[in-house]
């Protein structure tokens, strides 16, 4: 089976005669079709917020696009909150989801008016600290443990999972809150990445609405929201079935209305943290083959490698590959698909059935949009690529220049050395 491209050969042909192989490319008509695909299914829900994961794709122009259909920034670090910053997200339009978290990281979310999601019970005292306050709105993160099944089976081990506190520590850690001065309390949780299904949302959805119930008649506390995080999937291969956002959205509200409403807790507004769903079929890497290998295996080298996508390298992760122009042609030659790093696990595909691929062939390697450039790293040197933005109207726009050496060197530039290494 064939997944389409969102490109054509003949776009991508003239695009490469500007931005030199490998680059990441992004499809900006996809992603807005998208998040107004996912406003419209949670449209039930007054307070509905999408704060995107700036983990999966930390580019501003992207993220600016999002922010336009009232989107907010879910962040991990300090720089992605400099970046929500700079882009004019601050206050309830950042969630700062965070663990093992720096004081001074905490003290910049606070300063930002972000919404801080505490990941562990002993982190009240920590941040009570370090600001010297708590803030009056503040949330909590929950892992119940065990593993996480559906009817289709075990989806993942929250018990494993480093992330989120107990239910006795949750039910402590609002009492705790409350006594500090907390007035508003949202309840997060994060128990399976990267489901196909359409079921997962509506079940974490009503095991977070049981426990929201449970928590407001034992604690008291004044519920504000529920996040469900991210976990909605994209379909990798090309078999898999693609969620229904619109199915889940309405799953998430049946749930709602069985639980919540009869207990009174009809105005709690609905988060969600989507990364992958939001960006990930919406960006690819073009890369070209540059060499040919026939030794024990049949090796297909191209000039991108694993810094500009870690996935396959790191998890053995699936990303289909279309040859450009060949898509028609058969399948008939087995191909290990390398990149040029000193790692024999730096491969985008181990014995995949592809067209025959002739040197200068460009191929695109889908569903990058998402913890594809953002895992990038700079082993052997290697310089990471730009990223560029294929509009609405088919032009294109650099929204991130390729690495130089000057970049991957500026750390010495308070050092002698760094001269003599920039004017090589």
């Amino acid at each position: 089976m064939e997944k389409k491209t969102f490109v054509t050969k003949e776009q991508l042909d003239e695009i490469v005669k500007q931005y030199p192989t490998p680059f990441h490319l992004y499809d900006e008509k996809g992603i807005r079709e998208n998040i107004k695909a996912v406003k419209e299914a949670f449209s039930w829900n007054k307070g509905f917020k999408e704060y995107f994961a700036v983990k999966a794709c930390p580019n501003p122009f992207l993220i600016n696009i999002l922010k336009e259909y009232g989107c907010g920034c879910d962040c991990s670090s300090y720089t992605e909150l400099m970046m929500s910053s700079a882009i004019g997200c601050t206050g309830k339009d950042i969630m700062f989801s965070s663990n093992d978290t720096p004081a001074e990281e905490y003290a910049y979310a606070y300063k930002l008016g972000a919404t801080i999601n505490l990941d562990d019970i002993t982190h009240i005292d920590f941040l009570e600290d370090t600001i010297g306050t708590i803030p009056k709105r503040i949330s909590c993160r929950y892992n119940p443990g065990g593993t996480f099944e559906l009817g289709n089976g075990i989806m993942d081990n929250p018990g494993d999972a480093k992330y989120g506190m107990t239910t006795e520590q949750i039910f402590d850690a609002f009492r705790i809150l409350k006594e500090k001065g907390a007035e508003e309390f949202g309840i997060h949780a994060f128990l399976a990445s990267n489901t196909v299904t359409n079921e997962y949302y509506p079940e974490l959805a009503k095991r977070l609405f049981e426990l929201a119930v449970k928590l407001k008649e034992e604690t008291g506390a004044n519920i504000k929201f529920i996040n469900l995080s991210g976990g909605v999937g994209i379909p990798y291969t090309p078999d898999q079935k693609p969620n229904d956002i619109r199915v889940i959205g309405e799953g998430v509200r049946k749930v709602y209305e069985e639980v919540l409403v009869p207990a009174g807790m009809g105005d709690v507004e609905i988060y969600s943290e989507m990364g992958r769903f939001m960006m990930g079929p919406y960006g690819c890497l073009v890369t070209k083959a540059i060499h040919e290998k026939h030794t024990h295996k049949e090796y297909i080298g191209v000039d991108a490698c694993a810094v500009n996508l870690m996935r396959p390298a790191m998890y053995g992760a699936y990303h289909h590959i279309t040859v450009m122009g060949k898509e028609k042609e058969p399948c008939d030659h087995k191909y290990d698909v390398t990149g040029s790093l000193c790692e024999n696990n730096d491969k985008f595909a181990v014995d995949r059935m592809l067209p025959k691929i002739d040197m200068g062939d460009l191929l695109v390697i889908h569903d990058t949009g998402a913890h594809g450039f953002a895992m990038g790293y700079n082993y052997n040197g290697k310089l990471k690529s730009a990223e560029v933005l294929l509009k609405e109207d088919g032009s294109t726009q650099l929204i991130r220049r390729a690495e130089e050496p000057k970049d991957y060197f500026a750390t010495f530039d308070c050092f002698d050395i760094y001269d003599k290494l920039i004017q090589q």
